[in-house]
């Protein structure tokens, strides 16, 4: 959208992807652009300070909804186990579209009209809901139960329709189809699309599916983490008005629930209504209070920083030294990993020809269909042969993780190729991901 070269994957050719979330970072790239500072540094750190500061934003509200609601000390504990949640520091400055669904649905909250609120605006947290529909066409599953609540509880229904629902729903849907549009050259409804493909198709499970319970059993209490049982406890003695959160909650996780493919990250959207029963639990405890805030406090810090700042921090690290790439003429890069492994083009800034092995599902709805990614890694060596048949094709690095390099070292000796950098990447490899990442140069004669 910026600078005219990249990569787009088959979710953009297919049109399940809309242009809007991504268009807030094209415009700052533009600017980037235009004042001569598009510095590669820039680029990779100024999307996630602006996620970032979303994210404070949203938290800063959650913080004044509550006081506004109940009182500064609830507020308080409220806003402390939001911002000692491991899982809230590890997804809050990631340019996800979670991410952003997750502060859009809180700045919703904020303007619901929750039983006592003094910050309640139809129009405004109906417009937020309509954002991060636009964002994640998934995100009005945690409001189903909330729009039906405020529906029952509206006395002038024809007006929340006509005067509120309507214009905003059609201004923001319209806004999104005209944006799509300028850049897919076609009108194109991307939130139908997605929906099609990963709820009434199912294409979502290609990439791996889990047992119905897992959010249950693992997702929702992985993210919670040690507040778990702050939340329990919170559901216990919070007041009557907040149960339609609690619905929300659960009715979120079992929707969800019936999905074959499924992710951590993709409930992260209910963690700060989840926060607010943490909240009334601490304000509620008297006597263990100290213990229990430095409970939270060190069993939260430890997996924030590791998931942070250790854990698969090799994909980022390996950039430097492919950002060189550029400095030399004729450089070419094949990433020999699973698909999407690594960041692209973003992290590099020059257009070096970057290939990678593919992974896009069976659309056409073959039997035998196996994606390139599979089919290296059924027989790498045979793959790389049957690929670079003619030598003149061979890209000049290659990027792996540590346990291919025994596969396919006869290739990479045949072919001069040298280890020219090694970074850790993970003290839990597993299957096709090692515990480093190498990068390989070929030595010419």
């Amino acid at each position: 959208m910026t600078f005219s070269y990249g990569y787009l994957t088959w979710e953009w050719s297919e049109g399940l992807r809309g242009f809007t979330y991504p268009l807030l970072f094209a415009i700052l790239y533009k600017m980037l652009y235009w004042t001569g500072k598009d510095d590669v540094f820039l680029l990779i750190w100024l999307p996630r300070l602006i996620q970032a500061v979303f994210s404070s934003i949203a938290d800063i509200k959650l913080y004044s909804l509550v006081k506004r609601m109940e009182n500064s000390n609830v507020a308080k504990w409220v806003y402390f186990s939001q911002l000692c949640s491991w899982f809230t520091w590890y997804c809050s400055s990631r340019t996800l579209t979670n991410t952003m669904e997750a502060v859009l649905g809180t700045l919703a909250l904020y303007y619901y009209p929750l039983e006592g609120s003094r910050t309640k605006s139809s129009t405004k947290y109906l417009f937020f809901v309509a954002l991060a529909f636009l964002v994640r066409p998934t995100a009005p599953i945690l409001w189903v139960p909330l729009l039906l609540y405020h529906f029952s509880k509206e006395q002038k229904k024809l007006d929340l329709i006509l005067l509120h629902c309507l214009p905003v729903g059609l201004l923001a849907l319209g806004g999104s189809v005209i944006i799509d549009w300028m850049y897919f050259g076609e009108w194109t409804v991307v939130q139908w699309n997605f929906l099609k493909f990963n709820v009434l198709q199912n294409i979502g499970s290609f990439y791996g599916s889990h047992p119905w319970h897992w959010y249950m059993t693992q997702g929702f209490p992985v993210i919670m983490g040690t507040h778990l049982p702050f939340f329990i406890h919170g559901c216990i003695v919070a007041p009557r008005r907040y149960r339609v959160l609690l619905v929300a909650i659960v009715w979120t996780v079992l929707i969800y629930s019936t999905l074959s493919h499924k992710e951590f990250r993709f409930i992260y959207p209910v963690l700060p209504l989840c926060m607010i029963f943490c909240g009334f639990s601490l304000t509620n405890i008297k006597r263990w209070k100290k213990p229990a805030i430095g409970f939270l406090v060190l069993s939260n810090l430890l997996p924030a920083l590791y998931t942070g700042l250790v854990h698969q921090r090799g994909a980022l690290d390996i950039m430097s030294n492919v950002q060189q790439l550029c400095q030399k003429q004729n450089s070419s890069l094949l990433i020999l990993m699973p698909c999407h492994s690594i960041p692209h083009y973003s992290h590099v800034h020059c257009p070096i020809t970057m290939n990678f092995l593919e992974c896009p599902p069976d659309l056409g709805d073959h039997d035998t269909y196996v994606d390139e990614a599979d089919l290296f890694y059924a027989s790498p060596l045979a793959w790389l042969h049957a690929e670079f048949y003619d030598h003149k094709r061979l890209p000049t690095h290659l990027v792996m993780f540590s346990v291919l390099e025994k596969d396919i070292n006869p290739f990479l000796i045949t072919h001069n190729y040298v280890r020219t950098a090694s970074v850790f990447h993970t003290h839990l490899p597993e299957g096709r991901i090692g515990s480093h990442i190498y990068l390989y140069e070929r030595q010419l004669q």
